[in-house]
């Protein structure tokens, strides 16, 4: 069954939308590279914390990000619509503010980054990569 804005002969079309993903920045995936990023920089704000390490020549191209929220967030739906709202804002915001090279990793706070203003969480992001990026 096709969605009714589907077009008749199968074909799809250029859209306005972003991607879901920025094409600068890829995940992190692996225990190891939280583990690396928890020993380097940290910076915390009131809507999260986040983590930052510079990564070794050689070891990987780009911007890589990663999200965690532990349960002290809350239940699951909880701690899904924070990672939701990290997401987007390191979609929105590490392009321009993160570098080449880093690791980033972006920790939920209890209560704070579920109900923060998005735009107060966008600051907080840049903020606290000044502050990483400050000490290099």
């Amino acid at each position: 069954m096709t969605p009714p804005e589907a077009p008749e002969d199968g074909t799809a079309t250029e859209g306005n939308a972003p991607p879901a993903v920025s094409v600068c920045v890829t995940g992190l995936k692996h225990r190891s590279d939280f583990l690396r990023a928890a020993k380097a920089r940290r910076q915390g704000t009131k809507g999260m914390m986040v983590q930052g390490r510079k990564r070794a020549p050689g070891e990987a191209d780009g911007i890589r990000v990663g999200f965690t929220c532990s349960k002290k967030v809350g239940n699951a739906v909880a701690r899904n619509r924070a990672k939701r709202r990290m997401r987007e804002v390191a979609r929105l915001v590490l392009p321009d503010a993160g570098r080449d090279g880093w690791d980033y990793v972006l920790i939920g706070r209890a209560e704070a980054t579920a109900a923060r203003p998005f735009d107060k969480l966008q600051d907080d992001l840049r903020f606290a990569l000044s502050k990483i990026h400050e000490a290099t």
